[in-house]
């Protein structure tokens, strides 16, 4: 399994693509955004598909080293993009938040770097070997108030699932690296209570929880995109309506081409189609993990969990948000959901995994063993 594992990995990604491509041609022209041309969001998703086939080559070719070398690089562009997101014209505020910026050749989100920089930070950080990862200072409030600089700046955008997103991929890297279990406890448990401070101070996400604590009452208002998305999956059942069939669409499931693409895939290919694509974000997580635990040294095996973590996590999130397993959150869903953004970064972090694959240490005859050493081990 270990050697063939990039092989499902890259399987599963082009699946999802494939996926992502048909189900934007199904859904898209029915979204107000198309301009009436059914091939609109279709064109722009290709060209943004090439952009991160590039990206993905250049980061399986060129040395993971390089990019942890230079974090603080990516870390500073990361922290100058989220500002300009506060600063008109370039900065632009749709529905409430301020995440996207116009550089002129299109919209880009912000954030999604930040997801980038966070990971090459984490690597960086917990690799060196002259700082004790038990301790409280160097294994938890150093690297996570750096972090939270990046952190800080997403919520005041009022995006609190990129926020989490981020925080739940360095309580995942933490704790690989050996951090006391302890602080990461406590890190948890403060993490969870100012996501909920927060959106019980933003109206519009308080109304989301809400909504998901009473679907019923909310689903004309807050609960809307919910509850047709329960009523998409209804209506697809087993088999699906077909391809194409679907009467969600049709402007009674907002953003159905981008958040909410996955109850489409419900309805329209059904529950096989939709078990299937959780079973392709299955094998990516454990065929990464893999891939990771197979990395030739400490930078690569944190830097490949990274990766997959933000990966996978995403996924979950918003396969949760469209089943109303968590509340609403804007996110889209990887390699399938129309965002250019989104769809370059997470080309660039399996382009990551394949080259932490090409420079892996020879095969191994345990899997825990390859994925810790003394120095990782978790210390309570």
């Amino acid at each position: 399994m270990q050697r063939n594992a990039i092989y499902v990995l890259t399987l599963s990604v082009a699946g999802l693509i494939a996926l992502g491509l048909v189900m934007l041609f199904s859904t898209s022209a029915f979204a107000e955004e198309s301009h009436s041309d059914i091939y609109f969001f279709v064109k722009r998703q290709g060209m943004w598909l090439c952009v991160g086939l590039v990206v993905a080559i250049v980061a399986s070719f060129v040395n993971y080293h390089f990019w942890v070398k230079y974090w603080w690089a990516f870390f500073a562009a990361a922290a100058l993009l989220l500002v300009l997101c506060f600063i008109p014209p370039i900065g632009l505020r749709i529905n409430g938040s301020s995440r996207w910026i116009n550089l002129g050749f299109g919209v880009v989100q912000p954030s999604e770097l930040a997801k980038i920089a966070s990971i090459f930070f984490l690597a960086w950080w917990f690799s060196r070997s002259d700082i004790s990862f038990s301790a409280f200072t160097t294994g938890l409030v150093f690297p996570m108030g750096i972090l939270s600089i990046l952190m800080g700046l997403i919520v005041l955008e009022v995006d609190i699932g990129n926020t989490a997103l981020i925080g739940g991929t360095a309580v995942a890297v933490l704790f690989i690296a050996g951090a006391a279990l302890r602080w990461l406890g406590t890190l948890i448990a403060c993490g969870l209570g100012g996501i909920f401070l927060v959106a019980m101070n933003v109206s519009e996400r308080q109304g989301r929880l809400l909504a998901f604590l009473h679907p019923e009452k909310y689903s004309l208002g807050e609960g809307l995109q919910q509850w047709q998305a329960l009523i998409a999956f209804g209506s697809g059942g087993v088999d699906g309506l077909g391809l194409g069939e679907g009467r969600q669409k049709m402007l009674y499931l907002p953003y159905a081409h981008t958040d909410f693409i996955f109850p489409m895939i419900g309805e329209e290919l059904g529950l096989y189609a939709t078990l299937l694509t959780v079973l392709a974000y299955l094998l990516i997580c454990l065929c990464g993990s893999l891939v990771a635990s197979n990395a030739k040294d400490d930078v690569g095996r944190l830097l490949g969990i990274g990766a997959v973590i933000m990966i996978t996590l995403q996924a979950c999130v918003n396969i949760g948000v469209t089943t109303s397993l968590l509340p609403n959150k804007g996110m889209p869903l990887p390699f399938i959901s129309y965002g250019g953004s989104n769809m370059v970064v997470c080309l660039f972090l399996i382009g990551l995994l394949v080259n932490i694959h090409r420079q892996g240490r020879p095969l191994v005859s345990h899997f825990a063993p390859a994925l810790t050493r003394p120095h990782f081990e978790p210390r309570i």
